[in-house]
């Protein structure tokens, strides 16, 4: 397994991916690569700073990088030399086969839709978060910022989606779905939240549970996978992350709900629903997250997770 990693993104890039990779590879299976793409004399000087580069780790040298601040769409198209752009095109042509990077989030999404393209059937794509529960255990919440207005069909596919991503990375034989909204009833909500209620309700691709208030999204009671539209989505994230913010200091580094909300742990959130394996970690990862990030795209492509997505929509 070859796992390609975006050297020079994320604010504290390339050094923050270095130290992470070295702890990655510790980790990662005997079978796995990891491809760094980046400036290879600044790559391989950190790696010769820090003990020098494990033997798992190639460098695919690149002369360019996407900045945060620039263009996503005319960037990708004019920088064809940057490490996300070279990244991209390995993935398509299988010569790595998960691809990922806390650099410009515009930039992947450019190569999400544009390389690896979605599957067919899929009718829009979906960035997902994983978090954890007060009890410790997990749960997914989709979208999380990429469609922030969804049609009722597309809500749908989320849930089809979520309860993949929960059998396969979660381990959960019976995902419950639920869908976010303002009432438990099923006349609560707007137009989109009631017909897509209707929709869930009468399919059967998976266990819908029905709609669930926010006041529910930590506990694990309801749900383990809560499927809303990306506007609320990413509200949601937001309020998740100004809680951590606010407790981390507070409640231990262990409890359940500060560790599943500390986004170095998550490492990275999945494009759910395109052809190959991507993950977008934050631009502000450190090298712990890094180093989650790779682990969390190795363990997505040991798991077949596109595999099934594909499957499911034939």
């Amino acid at each position: 397994m070859r796992i390609g990693i975006d050297a020079m993104g994320g604010d504290f890039a390339p050094e923050a991916v270095v130290l992470g990779t070295i702890d990655a590879a510790k980790r990662v299976s005997s079978s796995t690569t990891i491809v760094l793409y980046g400036d290879s004399k600044a790559v391989e000087a950190l790696f010769e700073a820090n003990g020098g580069k494990p033997e798992c780790v190639e460098i695919v040298h690149t002369s360019e990088a996407i900045a945060m601040n620039e263009h996503p769409t005319q960037a990708f198209s004019q920088k064809s030399d940057s490490s996300i752009v070279v990244g991209f095109k390995d993935l398509k042509t299988g010569a790595i086969d998960g691809f990922a990077s806390a650099g410009s989030t515009g930039a992947m999404m450019v190569g999400s839709m544009l390389v690896s393209k979605t599957i067919d059937g899929v009718i829009r794509p979906s960035i997902g978060t994983g978090m954890v529960t007060r009890t410790g255990g997990n749960m997914m919440l989709l979208d999380v910022g990429l469609n922030v207005d969804c049609k009722p069909e597309v809500l749908y596919q989320y849930g089809i989606i979520g309860s993949i991503y929960a059998k396969v990375i979660f381990g959960i034989e019976n995902p419950r779905v639920a869908l976010l909204n303002i009432g438990e009833e099923p006349e609560k909500g707007n137009a989109a939240s009631r017909e897509a209620h209707q929709l869930m309700a009468q399919g059967g691709d998976f266990n819908f549970v029905g709609n669930m208030e926010s006041k529910h999204l930590l506990t694990g009671e309801v749900a383990d996978v809560v499927v809303c539209d990306g506007f609320v989505g990413n509200a949601m994230l937001k309020e998740a992350e100004g809680f951590y913010n606010m407790f981390s200091d507070i409640l231990p580094e262990d409890h359940p709900v500060i560790r599943g909300l500390n986004y170095e742990n998550e490492g990275g959130t999945p494009v759910l629903g395109i052809n190959h394996c991507v993950v977008i970690g934050h631009g502000c990862s450190t090298p712990k997250a890094i180093m989650n990030m790779i682990l969390a795209t190795e363990k997505n492509v040991a798991l077949g997770l596109v595999s099934k997505f594909k499957e499911a929509f034939v």
